[in-house]
């Protein structure tokens, strides 16, 4: 049996077979149940994020595990400017 092609892309690894079924599973819903999906979809994907860096940092406190979760979403410099205004605030 020939080895499976890798994907094109890295987070690519759904067989073309199983792929298809979603997408016609995605088709046959309606906008708004499509617009769900996604919000359950990112929901979950922020929830393994925390849950994530608090593994990895578990002294760290919410405020902290917080701003690591928008650095890594959103990049070093908003979670500076964040860190920054947060400071601010509590003088």
């Amino acid at each position: 049996m020939p080895a499976e092609p890798h994907p094109a892309h890295p987070t690519d690894d759904t067989a073309p077979d199983a792929a298809a079924v979603v997408l016609e599973c995605l088709r046959r819903m309606s906008p708004v149940e499509r617009l769900e999906a996604g919000c359950r979809m990112s929901r979950r994907g922020r929830r393994l994020a925390i849950n994530a860096i608090k593994r990895r940092h578990p002294e760290a406190d919410e405020t902290e595990i917080r701003l690591r979760a928008i650095e890594l979403a959103y990049g070093a410099s908003l979670a500076d400017d964040v860190r920054r205004w947060l400071r601010d605030r509590s003088r």
